[in-house]
């Protein structure tokens, strides 16, 4: 076991049993919550109640996916905790990926003004990413993200053997946080990733605790995004746009494949504002060999504007971007208009 300190709170990478269990002896909590989704509650919650021993746990089950990430489930949530007597001395632990990491924080962290929670990822995008830094939030009206708060975890506790638990594509869509990581702060990282033919466990293993250790280091130097923080949207602005834009599709996206196209068209503008001179067609065929693609028409292009223009990174009514100088270095409060953005979906839908 190891761990990263980050402010007043550590993220746990590897077996976590000792720790948990100091953790609870520590609290003296009332009760404990473990929030799942029917896979982490078959995958994941068993190994997790042996290493909690005779500890009293009261378990919440939601429903996996992006769709869910409401403030209806919050409720449910929220209504399970009253009726068995939930109040600020419980801990809730949340097993799973990266909407129960936020909704269960979030939940926990308004339930009677606040009770502790650990985050416990077990996917790969929740691990080196969503887990980190204390964001918590919900989706409300087809806009990811936009009801939350900042609220620090108890801890945070990384089992890369969850990892194991995930199919080809999940583990792929967790990669995309890798590789956004690489190209806004390590060159080497990304030129290492470049060598992958395939992603695999054993890579993501490999890449975990560096990548956590780059988000550590932003979220330290600006813990409420006002500031240098934003450099971790790249890729973010227009692919939340197509994840939302295609949540309620026949072919939903997940978040890691939407960003790797968002990482595409982002890249595209950072070569239009004078950026980016000699790596655009690397990062293109890179990410499109890795992903594929995803399918959309010009005819989704006002709606996909209009979700863009409601980003909450938007300080004005101009549409706010990371964009790359160089592979390893990101600038953030960069804007672009709607003509270039228009051209940049273009780009990628071309390819």
């Amino acid at each position: 076991m190891s761990f990263i300190k980050l402010d007043e709170y550590k993220i746990h990478l590897g077996y976590f049993g000792e720790d948990l269990r100091d953790y609870l002896d520590k609290g003296n909590y009332n009760q404990v919550f473990i929030i799942v989704d029917e896979h982490t509650r078959v995958d994941c919650l068993p190994f997790l109640k042996v290493e909690m021993g005779s500890v009293s746990t009261k378990i919440i089950e939601i429903q996996s996916g992006e769709t869910n990430k409401t403030i209806t489930t919050c409720t449910q949530i929220w209504q399970k905790m009253m009726e068995r007597g939930g109040g600020r001395r419980d801990l809730t632990i949340n097993l799973g990926g990266g909407v129960i990491g936020d909704m269960g924080g979030f939940c926990a962290s308004t339930f009677k003004r606040g009770m502790d929670f650990i985050q416990m990822p077990t996917t790969l995008l929740s691990q080196v990413d969503a887990s980190v830094g204390g964001k918590l939030g919900i989706d409300f009206a087809e806009i990811k993200n936009s009801i939350g708060l900042f609220k620090n975890p108890l801890a945070v506790m990384v089992w890369p053997e969850f990892l194991k638990t995930l199919s080809p594509r999940e583990l792929r869509s967790g990669f995309a946080e890798v590789i956004k990581h690489s190209l806004i702060a390590s060159a080497a990282q990304w030129t290492e990733l470049r060598q992958i033919e395939k992603m695999e466990v054993v890579h993501a293993i490999k890449f975990l605790e560096k990548s956590i250790l780059i988000k550590k280091n932003i979220v330290e130097a600006d813990p409420f995004e006002s500031g240098l923080r934003k450099v971790l949207n790249f890729g973010h602005t227009i692919g939340h746009a197509l994840e939302s834009n295609a949540l309620n599709s026949d072919e939903p996206l997940l978040h890691g494949e939407a960003i790797a196209a968002g990482m595409i068209c982002e890249s595209y503008l950072s070569l239009k504002k004078g950026l980016l001179p000699q790596d655009l067609d690397q990062i293109t065929q890179f990410l499109l060999k890795q992903y594929g693609k995803c399918e959309f028409g010009t005819d989704s292009y006002s709606r996909l504007l209009a979700l863009m223009q409601q980003d909450k990174k938007n300080d004005t009514t101009e549409i706010n971007f990371t964009m790359l100088k160089s592979p390893g270095e990101a600038l953030f409060n960069q804007i672009a208009s709607e003509e270039e953005i228009i051209a940049s979906l273009d780009y990628y839908r071309q390819q």
